[in-house]
């Protein structure tokens, strides 16, 4: 068994909804959820929109290996509603998405999953839900923890 940490967005319908969907499929699909952060409203990074997303954080206790906890996430946003991953084209407007920040101690690099997420420490949207439900958790390769990554994010 692995603890995993998930980050979940919404910016488009039911914000509140979707995040409580998406809760209910990860502990169905991926593992036990054993903690999960409160909301909290942020602009849109990295592009443009007028609609706010809803941002938190998720533990999970998975039995899954990553590539299968990241697909079966994917299978999870596409369930809700969610056509494409971001891609060339920039990041946009999503019902859901769930991002794989950190599983146990393992940092990985592959062509399709980057373990820790490669931006999760310049993202304070993931940062203030993360150092809710796990603020001494490391950051397997810059050796600080959420809430030390938290204080020195903009």
């Amino acid at each position: 068994m692995a603890t995993l940490y998930l980050s979940l967005g919404t910016n488009l319908g039911n914000r509140q909804s979707n995040l409580e969907t998406a809760l209910t499929l990860i502990g169905r699909e991926v593992g036990t959820v054993k903690a999960v952060s409160g909301v909290i409203e942020t602009e849109p990074w990295g592009f443009e929109s007028a609609n706010p997303f809803l941002n938190m954080a998720v533990q999970v206790i998975t039995d899954q290996e990553p590539t299968q906890a990241l697909l079966t996430t994917q299978g999870i946003e596409r369930q809700m509603g969610r056509t494409a991953k971001t891609g060339g084209e920039g990041y946009k407007d999503r019902i859901i998405d769930i991002d794989l920040l950190i599983y146990d101690d393992l940092v990985m690099d592959t062509p399709t999953l980057t373990i820790p997420h490669k931006l999760m420490h310049k993202r304070r949207f993931v940062l203030e839900p993360l150092a809710e439900i796990a603020p001494d958790l490391i950051h397997p390769v810059l050796g600080k923890s959420i809430v030390q990554l938290l204080e020195t994010t903009y």
